[in-house]
């Protein structure tokens, strides 16, 4: 049986760093604001005053305290209006357009997000790797081998072209279980007979699209570009939401309706203890632990469910990594 150096996995199920929760952050506080308001009598300051204000009036004309704000009254008035806070104005007339349709009123939006996704995220669309454009002219056999080639002289990118029903059924079930762990074999040393591992946890994430789909809105499959990010058990152990990952893998779904095919990046960060090619393992990892209907199907996707419930009684790491020793 391997031996495998998971300390800090079980604390995962007892909720000392539990990654099924969002991070809380201890110094966040709430305050509820809602009984703040100040309920005074009004006449109270017209007493405390009223000595000044009688001095005001007889030095101004008049008689009175009301006199003399009945001739100030209008200064009073637009005083109060600068004060106070602007409202949004009312519209001049209603608008009417008798010839947009529903959909096109969305459109904006639609096109808000796809400019967000493109430029205020950090997440890089696939038009700044290929033009997106001329490569749909081409057979998905070109596209897939035109995306190899993109990458080929990177020495910490992986890549791959997925079938869109394979992807489909892995994007359902991470939707379903948006957080794992994976064993990463590292071999046997000199001194121990039985294999070692290290235990990377991973997380997924859906983000708006950066380009236009190819297809109508609610018949498009390109609704979102996703991310998988892997992290040292270790690291997300210590750091939590703040641990530096390794590896983060990208899905772009601009091809998805005309061509069939979701392209996959993947980048790896040097100098944080994990090869390209051990990324790769971990990539393809993710295809054999969340195709359920497919490669995933038994055991695998078992032990996701498991996972995500936090089962730590039935979740056991030693078949974790038998089942991720079948791959090899």
């Amino acid at each position: 049986m391997a031996s495998l150096r998971f300390q800090g996995l079980r604390s995962v199920f007892r909720g000392q760093c539990n990654p099924l929760r969002t991070q809380q952050r201890r110094w966040a506080q709430v305050h509820d604001v809602r009984f703040l308001a100040s309920h005074h009598n009004p006449n109270h300051v017209l007493d405390r005053y009223r000595s000044k204000l009688d001095q005001k009036a007889k030095q101004e004309g008049h008689e009175s305290i009301d006199s003399l704000k009945e001739a100030f009254s209008d200064k009073i008035q637009d005083l109060r209006s600068k004060a106070s806070t602007v409202t949004t104005p009312e519209p001049e007339a209603p608008i009417h357009n008798t010839t947009q349709e529903p959909a096109a009123a969305k459109a904006p939006i639609s096109h808000a997000a796809r400019e967000v996704s493109g430029k205020a995220s950090p997440i890089k669309p696939l038009s700044s790797f290929l033009d997106v454009e001329k490569i749909r002219e081409l057979p998905p056999k070109e596209i897939e081998a035109l995306w190899r080639l993109r990458f080929a002289s990177s020495s910490t990118s992986i890549c791959a072209a997925i079938p869109l029903e394979i992807y489909q059924r892995i994007m359902n079930a991470a939707r379903q279980n948006p957080q794992f762990v994976l064993p990463l074999p590292r071999g046997a040393t000199e001194d121990q007979q039985e294999t070692t591992a290290d235990i990377h946890f991973l997380q997924w994430a859906f983000h708006p699209p950066a380009g236009e789909p190819a297809a109508p809105s609610g018949e498009t499959a390109n609704t979102h570009i996703s991310t998988v990010i892997f992290t040292h058990l270790g690291a997300f152990k210590m750091h939590g939401s703040f641990a530096q990952p390794h590896t983060t893998i990208t899905h772009y779904l601009d091809l998805a309706d005309d061509k069939g095919l979701v392209l996959m990046h993947g980048q790896v960060v040097p100098d944080r203890g994990v090869s390209t090619m051990e990324a790769t393992w971990l990539a393809s990892c993710v295809q054999r632990f969340y195709d359920f209907e497919g490669q995933a199907s038994g055991r695998k996707s078992e032990l996701v469910r498991m996972f995500t419930q936090g089962d730590a009684e039935n979740f056991k790491v030693e078949e974790l990594m038998a089942e991720a020793e079948k791959l090899q």
